[in-house]
């Protein structure tokens, strides 16, 4: 098999909460360790590196003691609130052995509706990734609710790391997640399932397919993976969509490994 071209120095990374989550709640080191190595190494290459982090609530329920997500709306935002100040504690102390600064980017949706807004907050990223500063950027939860009389949510993470790779103009989207790739059946229930290793579009038949698979941790599934990649289809940008188990796999997706499944026009992929 052909090795994949990948040219990307300005990448984001979303990672979802089950990779930094264990099942049993509790707080997986390993991969915030390896997570904060890849990006720090890429980021003394010269890359441009922006995280998109999910697990402000997961971390939340693990520093609270609690089992079950709350369906209390306030509560659950007292929980995000906890837990994105516990998220950023453990990544600090990460990037910091490695010698790499990063910062905290708390998004709304209002915030790329409105010109103004939009302008300052691509002012900041501009200013990080140029000073050699990884943006952690989650959603602000503590505002960000589907009640308030104005539209303030993203929905879920793959959506907002598609969105803040459209905006910061990225090369490269790549989406760490609980799964190996996009497989034609649903692998948790079909044993034969067979991975799709390039997607070059999306349409009902990949959504037809693709099911739910969100954890009690987190809000993600399948078909939100599949909305990020149509919006980087049809931005003619790429995305990867790999297990995040561990993070050292960007390393083999940068290098051009046949891991994942590479959502990628098929005149780029040629190109």
């Amino acid at each position: 098999m052909d090795k994949r071209i990948i040219n990307a120095n300005r990448i984001v990374v979303k990672v979802g909460t089950s990779s930094l989550i264990h099942p049993n709640g509790a707080v997986n080191l390993k991969t915030f360790d390896e997570l904060a190595y890849t990006l720090s190494a890429l980021n003394n290459q010269g890359k441009q590196l922006v995280l998109v982090s999910s697990g402000a609530i997961g971390v939340g329920l693990n520093k609270m003691h609690l089992k079950k997500r709350p369906t209390e709306i306030g509560a659950q935002q007292a929980l995000a609130a906890i837990g994105q100040s516990e998220l950023m504690t453990l990544f600090t102390q990460r990037f910091d052995h490695y010698l790499t600064d990063i910062a905290q980017v708390l998004l709304t949706h209002d915030i790329f509706d409105y010109p103004k807004s939009n302008q300052f907050v691509m002012n900041t990223f501009n200013c990080l990734l140029r000073d050699n500063v990884i943006p952690i950027v989650n959603e602000n939860d503590t505002v960000a609710t589907d009640e308030l009389d104005h539209k303030t949510t993203f929905g879920d993470n793959d959506q907002l790391s598609a969105i803040v790779a459209s905006h910061v103009d990225a090369d490269l989207l790549i989406v760490l997640s609980d799964v190996d790739g996009f497989y034609d059946q649903n692998p948790n229930k079909v044993a034969d399932a067979n991975l799709i290793r390039t997607v070059s579009h999306v349409d009902e038949n990949e959504f037809g397919v693709a099911g739910e698979t969100g954890s009690r941790f987190g809000t993600g599934g399948m078909q939100t993976k599949l909305l990020a990649a149509k919006r980087m289809l049809d931005e003619d940008r790429i995305m990867v969509l790999a297990n995040g188990a561990d993070p050292r796999i960007i390393f083999k997706i940068l290098a051009g490994k046949d891991v994942g499944t590479i959502f990628q026009k098929e005149s780029v992929a040629h190109e």
